[in-house]
């Protein structure tokens, strides 16, 4: 048995555009319908989403065959959780409020075995087909993608640091945080926050690394892709399914007599 080739990860690296979907419904069966959509990339919360371990299981599970790929966004940058996720067969993470250099060689050395880091071996773990994938330990490295979320000021202030690890294959912008950190929260729009936005992704690009980013407006989205964005997720399960039942119900309820 062979290791599965992580396309999304070859995507970036030959700079094709990857266009992607946030989903924080938690489910199995959302999931399942959301890969078959026509996306390059689903990303499967856990950071702001009731998602847990067995159920981002069986969302990888319900992934499985699919030609969207799956990316993984744990709690936290924390070692446990991450092995755990890796065990299970993620195979691309998105790690949360990376501010340091020093983090984002955390970040990396939590998903390699010794001696370039510190992650636990199991021999028969879903991402070694149970032990089907005889040299998975010595090659799975080359199939694992580390992209980390810089949203704060002092990950701006580190962004190149960070960018020039080694291991890190993207630099996302969480572009809520980010409002809130710069005097704004609950506006991403914002004309400040905006700047700012566009400039760390040249910034990112500047560095060589793929900039990635997530917005529900399509103009914002656009401009962010002119820009160099190579992972943009455009929307999100609970936007698409929200602003399309309220949408719906208005449309009928303004017609009744």
């Amino acid at each position: 048995m062979k290791l599965p080739e992580n396309r999304f990860k070859r995507a970036l690296a030959a700079r094709e555009s990857q266009i992607g979907l946030w989903s924080s419904l938690a489910s199995h069966t959302s999931v399942e319908l959301l890969a078959g959509a026509g996306f390059d990339w689903l990303l499967l919360d856990m950071e702001h989403a009731p998602n847990e371990l067995p159920m981002v299981h069986g969302q990888l599970q319900a992934m499985a065959g699919s030609k969207t790929h799956p990316i993984v966004r744990p709690p936290w940058n924390e070692m446990v959780t991450i092995k755990r996720l890796l065990d299970i067969g993620a195979q691309t993470l998105l790690i949360p409020y990376v501010e340091t250099e020093a983090q984002a060689k955390e970040a990396v050395a939590f998903t390699r075995y010794p001696p370039e880091g510190v992650r636990g071996y199991a021999s028969g773990a879903r991402a070694s087909g149970y032990g089907r994938v005889a040299d998975y330990a010595k090659t799975c490295a080359s199939e694992l993608c580390v992209l980390v979320q810089v949203e704060s000021r002092l990950g701006l202030e580190n962004l190149e640091r960070i960018a020039a690890v080694d291991g890190i294959d993207g630099v996302f912008i969480g572009p809520g945080d980010l409002a809130a950190a710069l005097g704004h929260v609950g506006e991403p729009g914002h004309p400040e926050v905006q700047a700012v936005i566009e400039d760390t992704i040249r910034r990112i690009v500047a560095t060589g690394k793929p900039a990635g980013i997530l917005t529900p407006n399509e103009t914002f989205a656009r401009r962010y892709i002119e820009l160099g964005c190579l992972f943009t997720a455009v929307g999100s399960d609970i936007g698409l399914l929200g602003r399309g039942a309220e949408q719906l119900a208005a449309r009928f309820k303004a017609d009744r007599p």
